[in-house]
This record gives C-alpha cells, structure tokens and sequence, in this order.
C-alpha cells in the first residue's frame, strides 16, 4: 500500500557502465542485486545519455537542460590536476541565470537531498582553488562522503539521495587500476566477448574482463544501500533508480556518441506505481532524469527544462528521437552531434579531419588503448579498426541499429536510406536552433562573456531587510537591530539568478539552508549568517548580523 508521505527518491548513479547487467540478457555478468531490483521495477533499453563523457553528461542531468545550451558542453572546464593539465583555460561555466539544479526544488519543497559524493557539474568550483570541486552550497544539504538520508534531521522528512559507486569508472580497467583492485581479473577474459570494431587482443579482453568484476562489486555495493532502505522501513515509499552517466570505458565507447558511448542501463523500482518485472523500450534522455524526479515529488517541471518526464504525475508521451552532443575532450576540439530514434542513428562529424579517437593522453593509459596503438603502429590492425587512428571522419554517418548494433555499416551514402537521412537531418536541425545549440561559439568568446577579461565574477553579498510592526521593510539592515514581535526577515542579492543560503547555527560546521521564503524570527537573540551562490561564479562573503525581538 502506498504511503501518503510524499516519496522518497534514491538514485545510485553508476560511472562509465555499459548494460552488462543479467537482467539485460548478459549471461557472464554477476549482478544479483541489480537483477532482482529490476524483477521488481523497470528496466528500460533505450535509455541514452546526452554525452559520452561525464561533465558534459552530469551537467545536463542536474539541470535537466541539455549541456550545450548553458556552457557546460566542453570536457572539461576546469583543470583537474596540477600534473596533468587537461585543458588549455580554466574556468568554471556559467549557466544562463535561470538556470537552477533541480535538488533546489526538492529543497524548496521540504526534501532532504543528499549527494555522496560525486559533482562534476562544469560549475562545481566556487572558490580560489581550482582543483577543489566544490558544488554551489544551495544544491544539496548534504555532499561529502558521509551524506545519507540517515542524517536528516526529522526521520518523516522526505529525501532525495544519491549515492556515485566509482569503481565502474575507466580507469577500473586499467592493471594498474586507481579506483579498483586492478591486476589480474577475477573475470575469465577468455569467456568476455570483443566487439567488433576492437582488436581480440590480451588488453582488451581483460579490460572487459575487469570491468565484469568491478560491476559485480558494485553491485554488491547497491545491495548495501537497498538493504539500508529496507533497515528503515523506507522501501515501499522510495523509487529507486539504478543508471550510468554515459557508456564504458573501452576505446570508441566513452567519449564518443556510439551506441557504446551513450547507451545505458537504467532500472526504476518504485512500489505502487511501477510493476515488477517490465521492460519499457521507450527513448529516454538523461536529461530527463531531474524532471522525472520533480514529477515523482509532485513539483511543478520548469518550463525552461530540456527534459520529459517519464515517471510522475507530469508523465508525457514518449520522445520520438534522443540526442547527444560531442564538444572538446580534454585538450582536443571537436564538434559532434547525434540524433536516433528507436531504429537509426544519425551522427554529424562537423570536423572531418578528426580521427574517430582524437587524441586524449589518459584514455591512452589504458590497456586497451595500448594494445590498438601498438597494433597500429606494427600494421596489424585491419582497416575497420585502423581507420578509428588515421585518417578522417565522414561528415554523415547514418547506422541501422536493429540489424548492426555495433554501427559498423554507414548507410549515409545507401539510395535505400536517403528518406531516413533526410528525416533525421532535419530533426537534429530542428533540435539545435530550438535548443540554442553553443557548439559553433568558439570557445575564446563564450569564455570572455563568461568571465570578462579572465576574472571569475563574484556573486553580491546578500542583504537583510527585516520586517516587524515598527519597520515595515523600508531598508536593509547590515548590523542587525532590535525589533518587536512578530518579525521576520527577508534575504535578497543583487546578483542576477543567485541563490542565498542561510543558517542560524554558528560555526564552520553549520549547515546551509536553502532561502525560499521570509524567515521568521524568534523572540530573543537570534544571529543570521548567509551567503549567495551565482553558478560559476565565486560565491559571495558570508553576511553575519544579530537581531533581538522583544515581545
């Protein structure tokens, strides 16, 4: 029976995770948890992210606005680590100032949201330190790596919570792994099948092979949390949702707009509503995630929101087409967009002189990776596989995916297909100018709008305006004052699209609140301290005053 709080929501978002799960029909994987998660939800098989690659991907699902419409579209924006500079600026993006993260709704709402721990947003760092990923304070009341919906403070809350398994990322699959056990495979890569477009070498079996074990301890890791929820007493009132931000980690898979690359699990389980054991072949977006989640709570879908819902009480029709956007990787430009319906892909390479794998010195630590350039290098690759190093790009490429899901056929030239061409051609069109498509603004110029002359604006300090019988909100108050009940107070920013958070607990450990309505202050002394947080900008300084009410 369905409980008449509002729903909890629990997403546990895999990295870099193609579906080999059981419960899509793969029979090496070992993935009890998942499969019984889905024997008693949906599982869905065309479900795509918006990227190949994380932050372009993990911008767009915390906006539900596609990535290249609000400067997050290049991977990525910010250098990541002082050895290895990954990309000629940093800085951080700066969305249009409407633009908000949807756990600010589920805040506003009364939601507890909590993230552990991963961002990577594109406009994470608010501060002097740009290898400190810190996402703006008003998206989550909790991100670290102890958030838990246990934390809240009123166990009848209702919580949003995301939990980032990270063992599944690329470097997973690496020997010397760094977020895994790495080694030898626990996996028989013997057993593992090789996809066609990569050489059947030692590297790339036991990198698949890898990538089975780190699945099935992730796996084991979802158990953990399912059995928290059960703990509880939270399962029958929380939709669980099991998905991966973009492909896996093999060449021509991440980072490219490939089926490998964009195609992923997802698996819902929410009781009452969602029948045990479907399988919906429905086209969904990632950037349908956040509006799907606002549905299930019962909020209002922004109108400004890319994304469809396809859960909830705002559940629309099925999408007729999904798409994807490939912009800069690391230090290497490119231009690539993608558009399929349920049968063809469509992908237009807008730099022709682009090999399919552009340069990026860390997919080349892989053992993949080097097995294909070695192999290229020896002359041992045969053509299909070597054209992925050398030479140029076709400017269409147009698979059938019922009858070659590993688009390996480019149709873009069969007169048997110039009808399905012509089709998607227009809709990718019609996609990019109704969208706001930024990929042709060279990226010198969105920076310069971004952060004129190099600097990172700083969002305004907010003001206190109180209100209370014998001031009726006439002026800010910086300092503080005395006032007769009833007061309240009111927080503004002169910072177009900022958002103000507040806390009246003192100290470095407070936790921020979410400012969205008039705060009501109590008879006695009470100390108020906030700040503003304009995404990508620096956040503002901490405004501190101390007000007393007298009866």
């Amino acid at each position: 029976m369905k409980s008449n709080q509002p729903t909890n929501i629990l997403w546990i978002s895999l990295e870099d995770t193609s579906p080999r799960f059981g419960c899509y029909g793969d029979e090496l994987a070992e993935t009890p948890t998942i499969d019984e998660l889905a024997s008693g939800g949906r599982r869905y098989t065309n479900a795509c992210s918006t990227a190949g690659v994380c932050a372009p991907s993990r911008a767009a699902v915390i906006t539900g606005r596609y990535q290249t419409t609000i400067g997050a579209h290049h991977m990525r924006t910010k250098h990541t680590n002082e050895d290895t500079p990954r990309i000629p600026t940093p800085y951080s993006a700066v969305p249009p100032h409407f633009v908000t993260a949807f756990p600010e709704y589920l805040r506003a709402a009364g939601y507890y949201c909590t993230n552990n721990e991963k961002t990577d947003y594109q406009f994470d760092n608010q501060g002097d330190d740009p290898h400190d990923f810190q996402p703006p304070a008003s998206i989550w009341d909790e991100c670290n790596e102890d958030a838990h919906w246990r934390n809240r403070p009123d166990d009848d809350q209702p919580f949003f919570a995301v939990f980032n398994p990270t063992r599944t990322h690329e470097s997973g699959m690496w020997e010397d792994a760094l977020l895994s056990v790495g080694g030898e495979p626990e996996t028989d890569p013997d057993r593992v099948t090789v996809p066609p477009y990569l050489p059947d070498s030692d590297g790339v079996r036991e990198s698949i092979a890898r990538q089975y074990d780190n699945i099935t301890r992730s796996d084991e890791e979802i158990g953990c949390l399912l059995s928290q929820l059960e703990e509880d007493g939270l399962a029958e009132n929380t939709a669980v949702f099991v998905w991966s931000d973009h492909g896996e980690g093999l060449p021509r898979a991440k980072r490219s707009l490939y089926e490998s690359g964009v195609n992923v699990p997802l698996i819902v389980r929410w009781p009452g509503e969602v029948e045990g054991g479907e399988q919906s072949d429905r086209l969904v977006s990632l950037v349908d995630l956040g509006p799907t989640v606002l549905s299930i709570a019962g909020i209002d879908i922004p109108q400004w929101m890319h994304g469809r819902p396809f859960l909830g009480q705002a559940e629309r029709e099925s999408r007729n087409y999904v798409m994807a956007a490939r912009d800069r990787i690391d230090e290497s430009y490119d231009m690539v967009r993608s558009i399929r319906n349920h049968r063809y892909k469509y992908i237009r390479n807008y730099d022709q002189s682009n090999p399919p794998l552009v340069w990026v010195p860390f997919r080349a630590r892989g053992d993949a990776m080097r097995d294909l350039l070695r192999l290229h290098a020896e002359g041992k690759l045969p053509e299909r596989q070597a054209r992925l190093l050398s030479g140029g790009r076709p400017g269409e490429e147009l698979y059938d995916l019922h009858n070659d899901p590993h688009e390996i056929e480019n149709l873009a030239d069969d007169t048997d297909h110039l009808d399905v061409l012509a089709g998607l051609r227009t809709a990718m069109d019609e996609w990019r100018k109704r969208c706001g498509d930024e990929g042709m603004v060279d990226e010198s110029r969105m920076v310069e709008r971004m952060w004129p002359d190099g600097e990172q604006p700083t969002t305004a300090t907010p003001t206190f305006v109180p209100n209370a019988p014998e001031n009726p909100m006439t002026e800010a108050t910086p300092d503080g004052d005395t006032f007769t009940a009833p007061a309240t107070l009111t927080l503004h920013c002169d910072t177009q699209g900022a958002s103000i958070v507040h806390t009246t607990d003192g100290g470095s450990e407070s936790r921020w609140k979410l400012y969205n309505d008039v705060i009501s202050l109590p008879t006695g002394e009470t100390t108020v301290q906030a700040k503003a947080i304009r995404y990508g900008y620096r956040e503002s300084s901490v405004r501190s005053a101390t007000f007393t009410v007298t009866d």
